[in-house]
């Protein structure tokens, strides 16, 4: 059984009980104030003797392709460099 603690409009509260295997059931209005829907991902944590869950949302961000291609050709010219460095190094010519 869920006992509910409304604020106003806004659910912020509930007394959850923790089921066979540790399952823990949001409750439906709970659920859409914060946006959760099945299948999305949490992630929980323990603080101060508190367990605290939030929506995992990971930030989208679009990068240019050019700029991804330009920055891997500079890390390959610097490998590059290295590893001809290394070989001198050990090779040295004669």
């Amino acid at each position: 059984m869920v006992n509910q603690f409304n604020f106003g409009e806004l659910l912020t509260r509930v007394l959850l009980k923790v089921g066979k295997k540790g399952v823990v059931i949001i409750p439906k209005k709970l659920r859409e104030v914060l946006g959760i829907k099945e299948g999305d991902e949490l992630i929980a944590e323990a603080s101060e003797g508190a367990l605290v869950m939030r929506p995992f949302k990971p930030k989208i961000v679009e990068i240019d392709p050019n700029l991804v291609e330009e920055m891997l050709s500079e890390e390959g010219g610097l490998e590059r460099e290295k590893v001809e460095s290394l070989v001198k190094k050990v090779l040295p010519r004669h």
